[in-house]
């Protein structure tokens, strides 16, 4: 078993603590495990706990605990396709699409599930803001199109605030989303499964903050989490059926962790992002919405891992030539 964390982009550090909680709770009677930690400047340093005698551990299986570009986005999962590795979570494409906040949002919309108005800026600096004011209204909120853990984020009130939230999103991504801000309450749902996904029992999540940012996620330890969610059986079983339908409208396996808006004004779930390696810190909720569904960390390893050998196994039948 190999556990590959770190990496290139700004949620390094979360991907260390997501690792470290993988790792501690794994059976070492069942697996082996190998570190293999990507520095912030892109170099792999293996890491054996107890290597073989001649050096080259074999790998059954890899784990990817990488948050963020270069990890989350489909990068790694090429590279472990072309080594023919099985590995825990989403294949190439739905890590890619899901990574891009744009690209989520079109499938979704093309199945359907109800996504927050939305403008993409590509030319951030020469772009006129009064359009897009005037079709979002304020406050709206502000990110970079592929980026995670609220890395980037901004909502802005006024069309000073949007300017300078733009000018700080363009700073990590080429590409911009500006979304219309929905008054409502947040939420997330864990999605695992292959070819038949199913959902855990949803939680609500209150920030101590406007919303709920990097900070208030991993620094404040201030924000409170409910499981399970407050909500109406219906409410519960309907956001249980979207979670599982954007799961699929990305081709997602493996894994995922589905993010809602609930508008008060109307009662409408959107979804709002759609997260292909979910935290697995000690204060990640989608472990804790599986343990509440009777999976504790340990046998959520367990199944994740399942999946995987049982994707890679499928995989082996196919023909790549004629």
């Amino acid at each position: 078993m190999a556990v590959i964390y770190g990496g290139r982009s700004g949620e390094h550090e979360v991907s260390l603590r997501s690792a470290k909680s993988v790792i501690d709770a794994m059976d070492t009677s069942k697996y082996k495990v190998l570190h293999y930690l990507i520095s912030k400047e892109g170099r792999w340093h293996p890491r054996p706990i107890v290597p073989e005698p001649n050096g080259n551990p074999e790998i059954d299986v890899a784990f990817p605990v990488l948050h963020g570009t270069f990890g989350e986005d489909g990068t790694v999962q090429g590279l472990l396709e072309l080594a023919e590795l099985p590995y825990v979570g989403a294949g190439v494409l739905a890590s890619s699409v899901s990574m891009d906040k744009e690209v989520m949002k079109r499938l979704c919309l093309q199945r359907g599930i109800p996504v927050a108005d939305y403008v993409i800026l590509r030319n951030p600096k020469t772009s006129d803001l009064g359009p897009i004011a005037t079709k979002l209204h304020f406050p709206a909120f502000v990110k970079p199109a592929n980026l995670g853990s609220s890395v980037g984020i901004s909502k802005a009130s006024s069309h000073d605030q949007l300017r300078s939230a733009i000018e700080m999103a363009a700073e990590f991504d080429r590409k911009i989303i500006v979304e219309r801000g929905i008054v409502g309450r947040e939420f997330e749902c864990a999605v695992m499964g292959n070819e038949e996904p199913s959902a855990a029992t949803p939680c609500e999540i209150i920030p101590s903050r406007e919303f709920y940012d990097y900070e208030d996620k991993y620094l404040l330890d201030k924000a409170q989490t409910l499981i399970p969610a407050p909500l109406t059986p219906a409410q519960t079983a309907e956001m249980q059926r979207i979670a599982v339908e954007a799961y699929r409208a990305v081709e997602c396996e493996g894994m995922a962790r589905v993010d809602f808006l609930l508008e008060t004004a109307t009662g409408k779930f959107y979804v709002n992002e759609i997260n292909t390696i979910p935290g697995f810190t000690s204060i990640s909720m989608f472990p804790k919405m599986w343990e509440y569904s009777g999976l504790p960390m340990p046998k959520l390893i367990d199944r994740l891992i399942e999946l995987a050998m049982a994707r890679a196994e499928a995989k082996r039948s196919l023909r790549y030539s004629r």
